[in-house]
């Protein structure tokens, strides 16, 4: 077996793991954190690809009763040091869900994975029926289940029944493990049915871990905490430890040092500082944490390239407002912004909460916090894009809208160079034929074309990445006496640089009047001071106006723009 094949990519079976010999990065310490905790149920949320399955997984193999000896899976590991660890070594009944198949087009169809999930759960259990202790009753509910015949009500009550029978079977209380809890929350919310899966979770959630007498230990992971007015209303035990906290924080991707190992044993032909660069830059508590599906995914090819989707983005920002993706302008450029933060993301929030959207990917792991501060009960961070992966996601997601929108590679070139040239007439030639012509990638069925403000600001966003590699674009920069809302900056002396305002024309003004009065507000801001200072030669002002698709450009004449 060569190093890489030993990395266990796309494996998230503890057990087989272990017993094929990969890889296998100790994070068997969150046992004894989770044993030592006072909190009777714990919500671990992190984002996807981070470990979470590959954890439960470990959790089942340790706590789970079971006739099989499972102690050379765990003999090397840190678990085994810990004396009140092992008291709980394959003592305990579990049951293990992972709802990350319930993601369904509608309520039916939602109800219908829950009670295929639950026969197969029963089954994995089906000696508490064939031993002949369940009372008539009981074991008519319990075929029910298994036959997928019960009635919405059993299918709520299910798991805390089955805690019960486990109970009184082996005569130890049980430990409860659910993974991607909100998978099927997200799935509701999208396709319309939110309302009608919170409460059908929120009842099984609670049966089986409100004032339960036979639960142990109860961990959930999943992506977001859904807020607690939702589907934890009734759990008022839970304790819930988001990437913001430093508990857990190590056990969940890798630490600088897990890297290293990991690079040195799979014989990585890059450097340390390749690694850091791509998949480095997320902060779980006070822990600096790689993304681990992109590392292992980077260690088996040999090679740095980005390997998370852009699919959540894409159709976040989709529906973002015109101030998202200003902000969005700032973090493509290498900038941060100070957001509030919630921790309980109450999903329905995203539509009319302009902040809710930056807690929600801060937490699905498309931004980094840092600088976290509490005032006044509000939690406030300093996001910014985490590493080179997530920032070549955004130049590929917005350079290929604007690729698309102008029908080619060449058109973009050929706008680039009129922006540089400062030709007014070629750029609103170009400007025109993207709120024309804008293709299907940057519609949507549910929400129609992209009205015109927001096109400008993709618009914006893919130029800044397009021309990233020999210039600096800035949006929204302080530059003279104001903020410019695009600064083209050259990266060497002597190449042109160029100033660029954008206008929305207003009632009762021609867009001619609207962009005189942007080249105006160049020159009373003084916006070209900047590009002044790196040496851009010559320096181009232009305004852009538009009302709608329509589409008007000037540029300042070269014998009239400020020199100082």
């Amino acid at each position: 077996m060569t190093p890489r094949s030993r990395l266990p990519i796309g494996q998230s079976d503890f057990r087989r793991i272990r017993q094929d010999g990969k890889f296998y990065v100790d994070k068997t310490g969150l046992i004894v954190d989770v044993i030592n905790d006072p909190a009777l149920v714990l919500l671990l949320p992190r984002p996807r690809r981070f470990g979470k399955t590959t954890n439960l997984s470990t959790l089942r193999y340790f706590f789970e009763k079971h006739p099989e000896d499972r102690t050379a899976l765990f003999a090397d590991l840190a678990v085994w040091r810990s004396e009140a660890a092992r008291a709980h070594f394959q003592r305990h009944p579990v049951i293990y869900l992972s709802f990350k198949d319930i993601n369904t087009d509608s309520f039916a169809a939602c109800l219908a994975g829950l009670a295929a999930l639950l026969a197969r759960v029963y089954g994995e259990h089906r000696d508490l029926l064939d031993a002949g202790r369940l009372a008539p009753e009981e074991a008519a509910s319990f075929r029910a289940i298994l036959e997928r015949s019960a009635e919405q009500t059993q299918i709520e009550q299910a798991l805390h029944d089955l805690s019960r029978y486990l109970r009184e079977h082996h005569g130890e209380r049980v430990v409860v493990l659910l993974d991607e809890y909100d998978t099927p929350l997200h799935a509701a919310f999208v396709r319309g049915y939110f309302d009608q899966a919170i409460t059908l979770f929120r009842r099984v959630l609670s049966g089986v871990l409100k004032d339960n007498e036979h639960l142990h230990k109860g961990v959930l992971t999943g992506i977001l905490r859904v807020a607690r007015e939702s589907v934890f209303s009734d759990l008022n035990h839970l304790v819930v430890y988001s990437l913001l906290r430093p508990q857990f924080a190590p056990y969940f991707g890798f630490t600088p040092d897990e890297v290293a190992t990991l690079a040195a044993r799979a014989e990585f032909p890059g450097t340390l500082d390749d690694l850091r660069d791509w998949y480095d830059g997320y902060r779980f508590g006070d822990a600096v944490i790689y993304n681990p599906w992109s590392v292992l995914s980077a260690l088996a090819a040999g090679t740095c390239q980005p390997y998370c989707s852009n699919e959540l983005i894409r159709r976040l920002l989709l529906r973002a407002t015109a101030d998202q993706h200003r902000a969005l302008t700032a973090l493509a450029a290498g900038g941060t912004i100070r957001r509030e933060i919630a921790e309980n993301t109450d999903l329905r929030a995203i539509d009319h909460d302009p902040d809710a959207v930056w807690s929600f990917l801060l937490f699905s792991g498309y931004l980094r916090a840092s600088d976290v501060r509490l005032t006044d009960g509000v939690t406030t961070a300093e996001l910014g894009i985490p590493n080179l992966e997530l920032r070549s996601m955004f130049s590929q997601l917005f350079a290929g809208w604007l690729r698309i929108a102008l029908h080619g590679e060449q058109q973009v070139e050929a706008l680039t160079r009129a922006l540089l040239r400062g030709d007014a007439a070629e750029c609103e030639r170009h400007l025109t034929r993207l709120l024309v012509d804008s293709a299907s990638p940057l519609d949507t069925a549910d929400h129609g074309r992209m009205p015109p403000e927001q096109l400008y600001h993709v618009f914006i966003l893919g130029l800044l990445l397009t021309m990233q590699p020999r210039h600096l674009v800035r949006s929204n920069r302080e530059s003279g006496l104001g903020r410019s809302d695009v600064l083209i900056i050259p990266r060497e002396p002597g190449q042109p640089g160029v100033v660029l305002e954008l206008k929305v024309r207003r009632s009762g003004q021609t867009l001619a009047q609207a962009a005189t009065d942007g080249l105006q507000q160049i020159a009373r801001q003084d916006y070209a001071a900047e590009l002044r200072a790196h040496g851009a030669a010559p320096i181009h002002e232009l305004a852009v106006a538009f009302d709608g698709k329509q589409v008007r450009v000037k540029a300042r004449p070269a014998a009239t723009r400020r020199r100082r």
